[in-house]
């Protein structure tokens, strides 16, 4: 008997009964879909991290001022963060080693005006190292230099969300905008980023030289630095970076061992290693709770398939006493397992990536659908009906076909 006879008459067998045949797939349909939500889910969340660090450039370590720091994580809000000052730049500029590039940021928001069109965004203010340090590039126009920076000139360089609700598709370089009712001259226009994985407008934003920001934008007596952004030489020198300005700082700082530091140091780096690695644990988590329906989905075929055995019995015993051999009846019984399976299995891919998909859409939850868990998934419900099929497909070609013949 050939191979495609016994998956027609597997497939007849299967047909007979529809409604048997939906409700026994429909534990594997479960079990692949949960498996693909889940999986699918926790890559999105991977991808969130890498483009949220990505985002803020490579090798990047953040300074942040502040004595206090509350349970998320973020400074508290006080007089206290007034802790970093130029005099911490430029020391870790020429004392730190493994430090390329050093900008402080000071920060801002402001109306911006041009012509009836109007905009609120934030400001980030820097010296002319801001693009090599988050990896942003120009589109249009160029960057303030550091001559800018020191005469702290009005010039202003727009994200790319900012020059389009204010420009409405004119060229903006040297026009002259408005904000907080001071001009400033537009000199470029970013390269676009797009939003981020979890939705936010990574163009909606503008920068100026720190010292215009110090001076222009904020009503603070002393100029305030509210970080300072650094890049490492590389990704391996990160951690010796962080260590090296946490001892430069301390001892600038006069803070004596033991005592709280008023500024902390984020390796984004560490940051993103360990994010993953609590996502990655996640995923495979949740696959692993998913994967409890497959089994079960699994035990439930072997038990319908060993009642199909029962109810088929004098069928089977006609078969043998005909001249069917026991492995052509082995055979057809694991090709129905086999085929309700993959069956099954391929409806819950098909399930389990639009179910991804809605979450994400519902949740705001980033979802990435792997060919690879859609793969394995699929493969193993194939392999859950060699596997629990084989039994009844045993117990079926074992039956003796005389007490066959007799059972009613």
């Amino acid at each position: 008997m050939r191979f495609l006879d016994i998956q027609k008459m597997a497939v007849h067998a299967l047909g007979k009964n529809k409604i048997q045949t939906a409700l026994t797939m429909l534990g594997i349909v479960i079990g692949v879909s949960a498996v693909i939500a889940m999986v699918s889910l926790g890559e999105g969340a991977q991808k969130l991290v890498q483009d949220q660090v990505a985002g803020m450039g490579t090798n990047v370590l953040q300074i942040q001022g502040g004595g206090g720091w509350n349970a998320g994580g973020g400074a508290r809000q006080g007089n206290d963060q007034q802790s970093l000052t130029e005099g911490d730049v430029e020391s870790i500029r020429q004392e730190v080693p493994t430090v390329k590039l050093v900008t402080p940021i000071a920060q801002a928001q402001g109306q911006f005006v041009f012509g009836n069109q109007n905009w609120q965004s934030r400001v980030e203010g820097s010296n002319e190292h801001y693009l090599d340090i988050r990896g942003l590039k120009i589109d249009q126009g160029d960057f303030f230099t550091a001559q800018d920076v020191q005469t702290a000139s009005r010039v202003v360089v727009l994200g790319k969300t900012v020059a389009e609700n204010l420009f409405q598709g004119s060229d903006p370089i040297g026009q002259t905008i408005r904000i907080r009712n001071l001009p400033y001259r537009v000199i470029g226009v970013l390269t676009p980023k797009g939003q981020s994985a979890n939705g936010q407008d990574q163009d909606d934003f503008a920068i100026m030289p720190y010292t215009t920001v110090q001076k222009k934008m904020t009503n603070s007596a002393i100029p305030r630095i509210n970080r300072i952004s650094v890049s490492a030489i590389g990704a391996q020198a990160t951690g010796a970076a962080k260590d090296q300005i946490t001892e430069l700082l301390r001892e600038r700082h006069s803070i004596r061992p033991g005592q709280p530091e008023d500024f902390r140091v984020n390796n984004l780096t560490e940051v993103a290693e360990a994010a993953e690695a609590t996502t990655r644990v996640m995923t495979l988590l949740l696959g692993s709770i998913a994967a409890v329906s497959l089994l079960v989905g699994g035990i439930g075929i072997m038990n319908i398939m060993l009642v199909s055995v029962t109810e088929r019995t004098r069928e089977i015993g006609i078969r043998m006493a005909i001249g069917s051999r026991g492995s052509y009846i082995r055979m057809q019984f694991l090709a129905e397992s086999v085929i309700l399976c993959m069956l099954g299995g391929l409806i819950g891919v098909l399930l389990g990536i639009g179910l991804s998909v809605a979450i994400a859409r519902v949740m705001g939850w980033p979802s990435f659908v792997s060919p690879q868990a859609a793969s394995i998934a699929f493969l193993f419900s194939a392999a859950t009906g060699v596997f629990f099929g084989y039994y009844p497909a045993h117990k079926a070609a074992s039956l003796d076909p005389i007490e066959a013949l007799r059972y009613e």
